[in-house]
């Protein structure tokens, strides 16, 4: 947790209302999203016991397992839930657009808009990503053949949990995470798990204050957990007797299940409702425009007949994945603190960022020390804040974050410390700066060691390349030669 969570945490206490902790909303909120709550049967790894999903708010589909314990009414449930799911998904696939690349010299095409899913917790995207490899390899023929519709459910949810891992994508979300983003309560991060009662901290009824809130919401009677997992007192005295029978009576199963989800529905409602409320970041709508060609090429892949994803990636997959995970999370934190001053302000706190005033600017000055005479303009930065940057560090700024600045001199002068700057880049390909490129004086100018530079991806080996032990191929064996001391021994 850092320093301002923390007072932000503090401060959510004393005043009984969870504190902002962003200013903008990092995150794309669809306008058509398909909200999926799973409800998962205790002791039984993965199996399904119920779902409530639709795109509705006032029609909500809810889906019932019969008895979970039973293979067929398994892919039964799986194939009902594919009639939600894979209809939505196809949905966006009438309206494509031409995306200019290699510097313009061609075009490619994508999807104008894509899916989004909605799960109230991280326990909903593990579900999802477990329900997704138990199907996604089903046969559609033989003994045990399962609907067509069933392995492409499954390739679908492997989909869409995989995105959730990248930082900063929107395909998958889970409305804790979302909220927490935004939000600070008055209570630990584990209890802010429990949706219900972070809710309460951030909207509590009107007389309550948000402790208050989350307390009620603390009775599983009148807010039941957002699943996958249930009450143990409702499996025990109420789910318990309802599947002990083999024909259990699934109108009553069906009404006792509706009564544990509906309130979870209205929930996941009302977080989309607050995030709503808040303007999208500045880099969020560029974010959504990768996610966009991500489900593009996917679609791609199923049109064209490709293989369902691996049940484990291999050691150079896993390796350029991990890479890829890595650049994205580093890319995300850069552009929160770059579009939300609250964000930056962890930055600033240590050092990583600061603000100060431009007291001098030579904008015309040129560097002639090289084969060719390049722009150059230096500016002085004097600020109060604590600067934690050596000289020869390079700083950019979100005012101008094409433009690198090479620290030349730090110096401390009082209570102040002087920044002086070399700037290269964003000023245009002339010898003369192009109006406003370059800080005036008088200007106010934050800067920081992030940088949204591009990030090249790793080298990695063919699989082929690799070592038998990462999967490459087996060290071809070579017999002793007759007479030696190997062969001897052998």
């Amino acid at each position: 947790m850092s320093t301002l969570t923390a007072l932000a945490r503090a401060q959510a206490l004393i005043e009984g209302r969870a504190q902002p902790v962003a200013t903008v909303r990092h995150l794309h909120v669809h306008s058509r999203p398909l909200v999926l709550i799973p409800l998962a049967m205790a002791g039984e790894a993965n199996a399904p016991l119920a779902a409530m999903a639709g795109t509705d708010r006032s029609a909500p589909r809810l889906l019932v397992v019969a008895q979970p314990r039973n293979r067929s009414d398994r892919f039964a449930f799986a194939a009902e839930l594919a009639e939600v799911l894979v209809p939505y998904v196809d949905s966006f696939t009438s309206e494509t657009e031409a995306v200019a690349v290699d510097r313009g010299r061609d075009v490619r095409h994508r999807f104008t808009d894509a899916p989004q899913l909605w799960v109230p917790n991280t326990g909903g995207v593990d579900f999802l990503r477990l329900f997704g490899r138990s199907t996604r390899f089903r046969s559609t023929e033989g003994e045990y053949a399962v609907p067509p519709s069933v392995p492409l459910l499954g390739r679908w949810l492997t989909f869409f949990a995989n995105a959730a891992e990248v930082a900063g994508s929107s395909l998958l979300l889970n409305a804790v995470q979302a909220l927490g983003l935004h939000w600070a309560s008055g209570q630990s991060s584990a209890e802010d798990a429990q949706l219900a009662a972070l809710l309460g901290w951030i909207s509590p009824p009107p007389g309550r204050t948000g402790a208050e809130a989350a307390r009620a919401a603390e009775n599983p009677e009148l807010c039941p957990p957002a699943g996958p997992a249930t009450d143990p007192a409702f499996d025990n005295h109420v789910l318990a007797p309802l599947l002990s029978t083999a024909d259990p009576d699934v109108a009553a199963l069906t009404e006792v299940l509706r009564a544990q989800l509906r309130p979870t529905w209205e929930l996941m409602w009302r977080t989309l409702d607050l995030l709503r409320e808040l303007p999208p970041g500045a880099r969020v709508a560029g974010r959504w425009d990768s996610d966009r060609d991500t489900y593009s090429g996917f679609v791609q892949h199923l049109a064209e007949g490709g293989p369902p994803q691996p049940r484990r990636d291999g050691a150079v997959a896993a390796a350029a994945r991990l890479h890829r995970l890595e650049n994205a999370a580093t890319r995300y934190a850069v552009q929160r603190a770059f579009d939300d001053p609250l964000v930056m302000a962890e930055y600033r706190l240590t050092g990583a960022a600061f603000v100060g005033d431009v007291t001098l600017a030579k904008a015309d000055r040129i560097d002639d020390s090289g084969k060719r005479p390049v722009l150059r303009p230096r500016i002085m930065v004097v600020t109060t804040e604590t600067v934690r940057v050596e000289p020869g560090a390079t700083l950019s700024s979100p005012q101008r974050p094409g433009q690198k600045a090479l620290v030349i001199s730090v110096t401390a002068v009082d209570e102040k410390t002087e920044v002086l700057l070399e700037l290269s880049g964003g000023m245009g390909r002339k010898l003369v700066a192009e109006p406003g490129s370059v800080p005036e004086v008088g200007e106010r100018l934050l800067l920081t060691t992030l940088s949204e530079a591009y990030r090249p991806g790793g080298a990695f080996p063919e699989p082929d390349q690799t070592p038998w032990t990462h999967g490459g191929p087996p060290v071809a064996y070579e017999p002793p030669e007759a007479g030696s001391e190997q062969a001897d021994q052998q």
